[in-house]
């Protein structure tokens, strides 16, 4: 192999994003790869950021699709899923040498040449058309009818786009080792696991912890926030706490017991205060990566989570303490194995007697493993390092690339 390749990155770079609408994780990752390369210019099906929030885009213009001046593209953009194909390869990308994608449904499929590099940087392949169809499905009411036979001809369509335009990548980045499986399952490739960055600057630790239970998440179906205020319900001697707000605030509302206390959204210096005091954090979702663990840790409060996703790679288990920088871990949270009520309650029982041998310095110490300096470090690193065996006429693949993830 050879050793002294060309790292100079080139003067035109594409950076394209699926959607731009509000701040959320994936925009977190793309600040952080703006901040990597700040010359890149910006693409996006559409852009339909508030003015407050596009500080994360460091307020650069960004290129939009036809989709930007479709009728109710600003609150429905998801209805024109269908278009997207097309609509992403319309972006004419042929003057860029180093095109970067950040992806969860799109992005990774814009159309690329022999001689340009592509990077996809891929939170997860479209989740609800491949092994998540089902649940999709389900929770949308669409399992029977007409209109189940069109969502599934549409879900059938973007598994066919999706797996023609990953051989148009060159090397993927997974957020997590679940992502890297799920790529390595739907599209066969390897991939490189860089994980997303968190802001654990803005939350300090706090030792001293009060006798309440803390879960934080948009109230949609798969967070699986109703099954957690079942199981406190059942539960009457344990306080819980809830901040978010979405489709299944209702159902909280019906199933909660008086020591649920239902918050609804909550500024942020009201949500991490909460996460400083908790006693223990509540996650119950099948995450591709999670941050709000990771926040929760950065408070040094533990957290019982549902042990399947990025959870088993942010969480160091009570009962499997993993390897950190050369040295056994202390554990900073333990898991439940199925999402049900008896589970849930079984793990709250028992963190109440294991409790002290979760330390909050521990917990904060292992957080800070995905901070956003490690982020920019790792993901420099892979971009320029493809670069440089793009241009000496390397295979670029993720396992043919150091693995560069901070442990």
């Amino acid at each position: 192999m050879m050793t002294d390749l060309p790292t100079a990155l080139p003067a035109k770079t594409a950076l394209v994003h699926d959607w731009l609408y509000v701040y959320g994780g994936a925009e977190r990752v793309l600040e952080q790869m703006l901040d990597c390369y700040p010359q890149a210019e910006l693409f996006s099906l559409i852009d339909f950021l508030p003015p407050g929030e596009r500080g994360c885009i460091r307020h650069k213009p960004v290129a939009t699709s036809f989709i930007q001046r479709l009728p109710g593209a600003r609150t429905h953009h998801r209805a024109y899923l269908p278009l997207m194909p097309l609509a992403i390869e319309q972006l004419d990308l042929s003057p860029y040498e180093l095109v970067l994608s950040s992806s969860y449904a799109v992005a990774g499929g814009v159309l690329t040449g022999p001689d340009q590099l592509h990077l996809c940087m891929c939170y997860s392949p479209i989740r609800y058309a491949w092994d998540l169809q089902h649940q999709y499905l389900r929770e949308a009411g669409l399992e029977r009818g007409i209109k189940s036979v069109l969502a599934r001809a549409i879900l059938h369509y973007m598994r066919l786009w999706e797996s023609r335009t990953a051989n148009g990548v060159d090397a993927y980045i997974a957020i997590s080792e679940f992502i890297a499986r799920r790529i390595r399952k739907v599209h066969g490739r390897a991939s490189r696991v860089i994980y997303p960055p968190v802001d654990v600057a803005a939350f300090t630790l706090r030792e001293h912890k009060e006798d309440f239970y803390l879960t934080v998440a948009r109230m949609v179906p798969y967070k699986q926030i109703p099954l957690i205020v079942e199981a406190f319900a059942a539960m009457p001697n344990r306080r819980l706490v809830v901040i978010g707000d979405g489709p299944d605030l209702a159902r909280c509302k019906a199933v909660a017991a008086p020591n649920v206390e239902l918050l609804g959204h909550q500024p942020f210096e009201v949500l991490r205060d909460h996460l400083q005091r908790a006693r223990a954090f509540v996650f119950a979702a099948e995450e591709d990566f999670g941050i709000a663990p990771v926040e929760a840790q950065a408070c040094g409060t533990p957290v019982i989570a549902f042990g399947r996703g990025g959870a088993r790679e942010t969480i160091v288990g009570l009962d499997e303490p993993a390897a950190l920088e050369g040295t056994r871990a202390a554990p900073t949270g333990l898991f439940f194995a199925e999402q049900s009520i008896a589970a849930i309650v079984a793990a709250i029982e028992r963190f109440e007697r294991v409790r002290d041998e979760l330390a909050p310095a521990a917990c904060r110490h292992n957080a800070v493993r995905f901070a956003p300096e490690r982020f920019r470090a790792e993901f420099s690193a892979f971009v320029e390092g493809s670069w440089g065996r793009h241009m000496a006429g390397e295979r670029i693949d993720g396992w043919w690339l150091p693995d560069h993830r901070a442990r």
